[in-house]
């Protein structure tokens, strides 16, 4: 019989070859192939569409002890668009070459949907039971925010969470190699929040040959400009803390919380994994201004992604507003939240032990996402979440600047511990 690990490569070629760049396409075709396997392996997927093409599979696996809160295995199946040329190869060839399956999607995030879907066609296939009832969940929409997934289920279909209390999607639980043989696994039990802001500036229209000291396009630029340049303090949440402390412990240098540039100067590579989430961030990203090269525009607008830590919105938005000049005004194009769990309970053990029994040079850490996940959408239900992808790539692989990259690709290696520790910890959790 074909087990998990046999198969989860075949079933992440097949949804990579699906394109479900958002915006442009629709979920719906990859979601009909996951219920279509899922149906073969003998489960009952329920497809839910929050409109036309904008679907969402579920499956509910029955476990030794059905009486415990359900654990929720849940990705995203839609992926950011991608320009064929920039790329290696086609982007959604899911071409394999030199041990790697390359296409968009590889990493964020088809590889856990195949590697949850070949567990749940596993245990369906052979009648297995997990430790606890498991809900296998397939979302829209999160790369456009979530507003035709996670957050229009968490509104509209609560009852496919019914009894859930926990849950695990991406975000963390990725190795990173410390370069003295052994590697941290961050598992994510907290998110920086999403602040995505349009800024408009309002001015003076007027001949462009002509002065004018109320220019929309200057003082958007200046505002913008002053923005971007700013560098926000650090601000030591307790998961970062905790990973810097442990990383400190196994490289031999201890971590000084007072002096947090200066030890990571000393630390090597970690600052490469930590400087996102050790303060609030806003960047400027999109412009638009003008309709005519001889004349002064009234109006001119732009975006700013701001991302803020637990419990640093007021500062993110309060800093912002004391940089924009006053011509400009802010408001929100999406708002999200941030948060922070406690790094402990049966869970977060039977995580960290699959982790270490596949990975014995492994060591698990809580971390902080810099971005956010549909779990923030599934907080509302009183549902715990964490960041656990269970994925041990190689330290050449540059893994994170994959993400929204180009030749974006996942070691076929990587596919299959994943489906063992996922495995391992399906059965003990």
């Amino acid at each position: 019989m074909t087990s998990a690990q046999d198969e989860v490569a075949d079933l992440c070629r097949d949804l990579i070859r699906i394109d479900t760049s958002n915006p442009g396409t629709t979920e719906r075709p990859a979601a009909e192939y996951v219920a279509e396997k899922l149906t073969d392996a003998g489960l009952e997927p329920t497809l839910v569409e929050s409109a036309p093409g904008r679907a969402s599979v579920f499956a509910r696996v029955s476990g030794v002890d059905s009486s415990r809160p359900a654990l929720l295995l849940h990705g995203h199946l839609d992926v950011v668009p991608a320009d064929a040329d920039e790329w290696s190869v086609p982007p959604f060839s899911g071409e394999i070459a030199d041990g790697m399956l390359w296409g968009r999607g590889a990493i964020d995030m088809k590889d856990f949907d195949a590697a949850i879907l070949a567990l749940a066609r596993q245990f369906g296939r052979t009648g297995e039971k997990p430790a606890r009832d498991i809900v296998f969940g397939f979302l829209a929409d999160e790369e456009g925010g979530g507003k035709f997934g996670s957050h229009w289920l968490a509104e509209h279909r609560p009852d496919l969470f019914d009894g859930v209390g926990e849950a695990i999607t991406e975000g963390g639980g990725v190795s990173f190699d410390l370069g003295n043989g052994s590697r941290l696994y961050p598992i994510e039990c907290a998110q920086r929040g999403q602040a995505w802001l349009r800024l408009t500036a309002t001015g003076r229209a007027g001949h462009g040959s002509s002065p004018n000291d109320e220019n929309a396009v200057t003082d958007l630029a200046e505002s913008l400009a002053r923005i971007g340049r700013h560098r926000f303090p650090v601000r030591l949440i307790e998961p970062v803390r905790a990973l810097l402390e442990r990383a400190g412990e196994l490289l031999g240098v201890p971590f000084d919380p007072s002096d947090v540039d200066g030890s990571l100067a000393r630390m090597g590579p970690v600052a490469d994994l930590v400087n996102v989430i050790l303060r609030n961030s806003a960047n400027p990203t999109m412009i638009s201004g003008g309709y005519q090269v001889n004349v002064i525009p009234g109006r001119a607008t732009a975006a700013v992604d701001g991302r803020f830590l637990p419990g640093y919105e007021k500062e993110l938005l309060d800093t912002i507003d004391e940089l924009l000049l006053p011509s400009v005004r802010r408001e929100f194009i999406h708002r999200d939240i941030a948060m922070e769990s406690s790094f402990d309970g049966p869970l977060v053990d039977a995580m960290c032990a699959a982790i270490t029994a596949e990975d014995p040079d492994g060591h698990p850490t809580p971390y902080c996402n810099a971005g956010g996940t549909d779990n923030k959408a599934l907080s509302g239900l009183g549902i715990r979440g964490f960041g656990f992808k269970a994925l041990r790539v190689p330290p050449e692989l540059p893994y994170n600047r994959l993400f929204h990259g180009v030749d974006e690709r996942v070691p076929l290696e990587s596919l299959r511990f994943s489906v063992r520790v996922l495995d391992r910890l399906l059965r003990t959790c």
